[in-house]
């Protein structure tokens, strides 16, 4: 995987953002009695609370490989993200929709709605930050893909789960600024009822989109397509190779298990041949500083 992108710095900017506008909404929430405004309160807590599952992820990664895992723990973030996307986000939006079903059977008027109008404003603006500082990382290895195209093809599931948890909130915050709206100019507490649920189906749609990234990353991916491409094709430039006949990659967190099979260019001895993938495997590991297990076998055929 690229590691231009900070993972790190998009999840703190969430976590200060997302935890100032949750004691926002949640009071606004008790003020005006809206459902959707409470919505919004449990989805930035429950963004909160995966923000910091992702760090404890991060650092549970970092754990040294031991007897027991030769190839470390880096593998440990996935089922964080796992857990975050599924647990979380499902539970948020489960919330959203039994919160939203409760106000269209037990529809009550709103209080203090500019209250709400303008703590959904201030959040646009703190998650519009928060979505930025995302978007800049992101932006570090896109290599000319489209965002959908970035989302099904990266290796880094926490950075995943931070832009569609940014993603959800702005666009959640639309429709709760839209359904209070409505509700505030019609009178109507059904239009804040169906925002709520509506609130409800996009965090379950981003738990879902989310989950199946990361259970692919669970189960044992590859390395990003465009990391792939590239160290085929310097492996396929490289002198010392007269055929590439094999390139294997594993993600492994934030590092890359890599095994080649190739057949080498005839350096006349046994030595020469040790020293020319000696000088492959330094030279690779220099190109690629994520490769941390390497794997060469000479050959001549597949």
């Amino acid at each position: 995987m690229s590691h231009g992108a900070d993972s790190l710095k998009s999840i703190l900017f969430a976590l200060c953002a997302n935890t100032a506008i949750a004691v926002a909404k949640l009071a606004a929430a008790l003020v005006t009695g809206s459902g959707a405004m409470l919505a919004e309160a449990i989805h930035s807590f429950a963004d909160a609370g995966n923000q910091s599952l992702l760090i404890l992820g991060l650092k549970r990664a970092k754990t040294p490989p031991s007897e027991d895992y030769p190839l470390g723990y880096g593998k440990s973030i996935y089922f964080w993200s796992f857990i975050v996307a599924i647990v979380l986000f499902s539970l948020g939006g489960l919330f959203s929709l039994y919160e939203g079903w409760h106000k269209l059977s037990h529809p009550e008027p709103l209080s203090y709605p500019f209250v709400a109008i303008g703590v959904l404003v201030f959040a646009i603006v703190a998650e519009g930050i928060s979505m930025w500082g995302c978007v800049r990382e992101v932006n570090k290895v896109l290599a000319g893909r489209s965002y959908w195209r970035w989302f099904r093809e990266s290796r880094q599931s926490e950075l995943l789960v931070v832009f569609g948890e940014d993603l959800a909130a702005l666009v959640g915050l639309v429709f709760a600024l839209l359904a209070i709206g409505m509700t505030l100019i019609t009178g109507n507490p059904m239009y804040d009822a169906a925002g709520t649920m509506v609130i409800g189906a996009l965090l379950l749609l981003i738990a879902l989109l989310i989950g199946n990234e990361v259970r692919a990353l669970l189960i044992g991916q590859s390395a990003d397509p465009v990391v792939r491409e590239r160290m085929r094709v310097w492996l396929q430039q490289r002198p010392e190779v007269e055929h590439l006949f094999n390139l294997l990659t594993m993600q492994m967190g934030n590092d890359l298990m890599v095994a080649v099979k190739a057949k080498m260019a005839e350096t006349g001895s046994e030595q020469g041949l040790i020293d020319a993938i000696n000088d492959v495997e330094a030279e690779l590991r220099q190109a690629f500083p994520g490769v941390r297990w390497l794997f060469f076998e000479p050959d001549v055929r597949d």
